[in-house]
């Protein structure tokens, strides 16, 4: 029987991480209703349970939902030897989960740093390794997503320890694009701008006090310009389908990153402004305190 076209998600199967919430929960919802077959995860088991039932009763196919931690490596392979042994190798496999911490370096923990490397950089290596071989030793082709961020192309204020685990997931990417073409297996590296997702309420800004009315109106102020998840989704389909490398969702995020390749100087010029202006939205917020570490509430994947 000929395989569906890449272009066609159509009795294809798609796994999906960070499926419980956010961009995860939205491309898997898309993802049914074009007819494909989904894999779950996701660390958050009711989240994850609410998604398999909104697809189930939009009509939707999973195939698979289990909650597992992506940056526990076991846990992973073991998920992916199921799914393996119940329905063979996927056609297309989304690394959509990931937590966020930001702060100034003189801030930040070794615990920001390490979780931002075990969940958004070590959490897709595992999910690449325990599903991609698979891929490509079928002979089918498919197509291979990561979720990055604007973090991953861009110097944002804060973002050291995020971009470290975002900028790895770029370069992964950037070498597995032309190593997986010759098997018909095409890689999109998603770079979102500002997206209203659950992140938005849990994201951990180091030494700021989130109760402060000056952080409340900037992330209400950020909640409006952001995009919903369903766009995102929506672009993330559309990347799958055309086989596009470099997936864009905020074009202001697109036109500073064509400014870094093609105008330096105005790329310096605008990130200098950037990071100026959060500097000074951190100090009134804090009343000129922000200088000093604190004990940040704990991460979720989501």
């Amino acid at each position: 029987m000929r395989r569906p076209s890449r272009k066609d998600l159509h009795g294809r199967q798609v796994f999906i991480t960070g499926a419980a919430s956010g961009i995860g929960r939205a491309v898997a919802l898309r993802a049914a209703a074009a007819g494909a077959q989904l894999y779950l995860t996701d660390i958050d088991a009711s989240g994850l349970a609410t998604t398999a039932a909104q697809v189930h009763a939009c009509g939707g196919v999973v195939g698979h939902a289990e909650p597992a931690d992506i940056s526990d490596y076991d846990a992973v392979m073991a998920l992916a030897a199921q799914i393996h042994a119940e329905a063979g190798p996927m056609d297309v496999v989304m690394n959509v989960a990931g937590i966020s911490a930001w702060g100034r370096v003189d801030a930040l923990e070794h615990r920001h740093w390490r979780s931002m490397i075990e969940v958004n950089l070590m959490g897709p290596v595992h999910v690449i390794e325990a599903f991609v071989p698979a891929m490509m030793a079928s002979g089918r082709g498919g197509h291979l997503v990561n979720v990055a961020s604007a973090a991953a192309l861009l110097g944002l204020p804060w973002h050291a320890a995020y971009s470290a685990s975002k900028f790895g997931l770029r370069g992964i990417s950037e070498v597995l694009r032309f190593d997986l073409r010759r098997y018909g297996i095409g890689v999109s590296l998603v770079c979102p701008g500002a997206v209203d997702t659950p992140l938005t309420a849990t994201v951990d800004i180091v030494g700021v006090d989130r109760s402060l009315p000056a952080f409340r109106r900037a992330q209400e102020a950020f909640r409006k310009r952001a995009a919903s998840p369903d766009a995102v989704a929506a672009a993330i389909l559309a990347g799958v389908r055309r086989n596009r490398y470099l997936v864009h969702t905020s074009r202001r995020i697109q036109a500073v990153h064509v400014a870094e390749r093609v105008v330096p100087p105005l790329y310096r010029l605008a990130m200098q402004s950037i990071n100026d202006a959060a500097e000074r939205f951190v100090r009134q917020a804090t009343g000129g305190s922000a200088s000093g570490p604190s004990r940040p509430s704990s991460q979720g994947v989501r």
